[in-house]
């Protein structure tokens, strides 16, 4: 579970981060204004508070399923919502420094060769910026790995939620606390390494 709530959120939140990097370099300035609030005030509000919201606020309020009514299933959806709403701000932040490193003078002669800002962000300037920040970006995939204990907090059967049961059962803290830890140990460290190893590699060479 830990490991599906990982993997769904850095995909949600690499979609939704890089929408709103691309917000946040537009010309547009309702949409530069939109991109910046949202980072400022999500990045400024507890996790819990987040994913709390999503459980008691979407669903019981609201009546958001997410297409299903199955408490686990709907858990489990809400909380990943809930991760892409946070992690997003973040990977944001991360993209948007990495834009800033790529010369202007290249932007500006995509520009004058006819290319509108999109193309120019898609095809020049993001491909270089997402290479800068592989280091970046890792960091926060190993924050959302050990965020994703916050999801018990609305029932959702991951690691934390797995140990305080087994803790409530076997009274072995400890021992079990251990085993968790090193868990989380295993799930992150290689990432680290390998995320670092492939930012050394693909490197802009300025």
């Amino acid at each position: 579970m830990t490991v599906k709530l990982t993997a769904l959120s850095a995909l949600g939140s690499l979609i939704w981060g890089t929408l709103l990097a691309a917000m946040r370099v537009s010309p547009v300035p309702l949409m530069r204004g939109f991109g910046t609030v949202y980072v400022n005030i999500v990045r400024n509000i507890p996790l819990t508070v987040i994913i709390v919201f999503c459980s008691l606020g979407l669903a019981d309020i609201f009546g958001v399923t997410l297409g299903s009514k199955d408490f686990d299933v709907q858990g489990f959806r809400l909380a990943v919502l809930g991760f892409v709403a946070y992690t997003a701000a973040f990977v944001c932040e991360a993209i948007r420094s990495g834009i800033n490193t790529v010369p202007t003078g290249q932007a500006e002669a995509a520009r004058a060769i006819g290319l509108s800002f999109s193309q120019v962000l898609r095809l020049i300037v993001l491909p270089q910026a997402f290479r800068a920040v592989i280091g970046p970006l890792a960091n926060v995939l190993i924050a959302l790995t050990k965020n994703t204990t916050v999801a018990a907090a609305i029932g959702v059967a991951e690691a934390a939620a797995l140990m305080k049961t087994m803790i409530e059962n076997e009274a072995q803290t400890l021992a079990i606390g251990a085993v968790f830890a090193l868990g989380f140990v295993v799930l992150t460290l290689p990432t680290g390494l390998f995320l670092g190893w492939l930012s050394k590699r693909l490197a802009v060479k300025r």
